[in-house]
C-alpha cells in the first residue's frame, strides 16, 4: 500500500485537523509500504496571498506534524512546491480535462453560488490535486467524506489518460476517514478556521481553557437529563477521554443534576494532558529550525525521484518525449 495525502498550511492545526485526519495519517505510516505526506503550499496560494505568512505557515505545519508523531523515518514529508514535476504533470492532465468536469466541482460551485470571485487556481484546483496523487503511484488516499469528489476526478483524469495513451497511471482509491466530519467547533458547527470556532492543538493550556469555558451550550436546567450523543461539548470530551471516562461522563449526562461548567473543566484538564508530549516535542523543534528544513529537503529529494519517474512515463506516453 502506497499512501499519499496533503494538508494545506493555512494556519495552525486545530482539533478538527488532528482528530479528523492527522491522527489517521500517523497511524497509516505504520501500515503502509510507503507513505508520502506533503504540505500543499501551492494549493494554499488560492487563499494565502502574503509571502511571509505562507512560508512561515509551511514551516509551522511541518513542525506541528513532526511534533504530533509523523516520523520521517517511516513517512516522506515535503513541501508541494519542492517537487516541480507535479506542476508539469498537472499540465499534461489539464490538456485532457473537460471544462464541465471542473465546473461541477464543489469548491468552485460553492464560491460561484455565493457570488464570490473564483480564480483559475480554484477552478483547476482538482487537476493539481490529481497530479499530486498520480505523481507517486499512490493507490490509497485518506480523505474526509467531503473530499471524495477529488478522488473521483483524479480517477476520471487518470482513466481518460490511460485510455488515450495507454496504461500510465496507477488508479488510486479513497480511504474515507470516518471521523473527519465529526469534530464540532466551540459553536457546535463543524470545526473550521473559516468559521472562527477552532480549538488549536498547540495553544497554551491557559488560553485553551478560556476558549473551552466559553463554549456555547443550551439553556436546559441542571437537573434535566441530557442525551450525550446530541451534545457537542460531550462530542469534544469523548475525543480525548478513555473509554471508562466516556462511560462515566455519558452516565452523568443521562442522570442529570450537573452544570455544563463541570464538563468544560473536565474537558480542559483532559486537553492539557492529552497534548503534553506533543507540546514538548514542538518546543524542541521550534528550537532547531535547521532540523525541520532538513527533513523537508530530504523528503523532497525522495519525492522528486518518484515523481520524475512517473512524469517521464507520462511524457513518453503522450509523445512530448521520445
Amino acid at each position: 500500500m502506497r499512501v499519499l495525502s496533503g494538508i494545506q498550511p493555512t494556519g495552525r492545526f486545530h482539533w478538527g485537523n488532528y482528530f479528523g485526519a492527522i491522527r489517521q495519517y500517523i497511524s497509516l505510516q505504520d501500515e503502509a509500504d510507503e507513505a508520502f505526506y506533503f504540505l500543499a503550499n501551492l494549493h494554499a496560494l488560492t487563499t494565502v496571498r502574503d509571502r511571509e505568512t505562507l512560508w512561515e505557515n509551511t514551516l509551522e505545519a511541518a513542525r506541528e506534524l513532526l511534533a504530533l508523531g509523523l516520523d520521517p523515518e517511516k513517512a516522506t514529508l515535503f513541501a508541494q512546491s519542492d517537487v516541480p514535476e507535479v506542476s508539469e504533470l498537472c499540465w499534461l492532465l489539464m490538456t485532457g480535462t473537460p471544462m464541465g468536469l471542473l465546473e461541477r466541482c464543489h469548491a468552485y460551485k460553492d464560491k460561484k453560488a455565493k457570488g464570490l470571485n473564483a480564480d483559475a487556481g480554484l477552478f483547476t484546483y482538482p487537476v493539481l490535486m490529481a497530479a499530486d496523487i498520480l505523481a507517486y503511484d499512490s493507490d490509497t488516499v485518506p480523505v474526509g467524506e467531503d473530499q471524495t469528489q477529488h478522488i473521483e476526478v483524479c480517477r476520471d483524469l487518470a482513466g481518460s489518460f490511460n485510455h488515450t495513451f495507454g496504461e500510465t497511471f496507477v488508479m488510486p482509491k479513497a480511504k474515507v476517514l470516518e471521523s473527519a466530519a465529526s469534530v464540532p467547533g466551540v459553536d457546535g458547527e463543524k470545526m473550521s478556521k473559516s468559521y472562527g470556532n477552532t480549538l488549536e492543538v498547540f495553544e497554551e493550556p491557559a488560553v485553551l481553557k478560556k476558549k473551552i469555558m466559553r463554549i456555547v451550550t443550551d439553556s436546559r436546567p441542571m437537573e434535566e437529563p441530557k442525551d450525550p450523543e446530541t451534545d457537542h461539548l460531550y462530542q469534544l470530551y469523548r475525543l480525548l477521554a478513555t473509554e471508562p471516562q466516556r462511560e462515566e461522563m455519558a452516565a452523568l449526562y443521562r442522570r442529570g443534576g450537573f452544570g455544563y461548567g463541570e464538563v468544560k473543566k473536565a474537558l480542559a484538564a483532559l486537553a492539557a494532558d492529552y497534548f503534553t508530549e506533543a507540546r514538548r516535542r514542538k518546543e524542541k523543534l521550534d528550537a532547531d529550525p535547521e532540523y525541520v528544513r532538513q527533513v523537508l529537503a530530504d523528503g523532497a529529494k525522495k519525492a522528486r525521484i518518484k515523481a520524475a519517474e512517473v512524469l517521464l512515463r507520462a511524457q513518453r506516453a503522450c509523445g512530448v518525449k521520445g
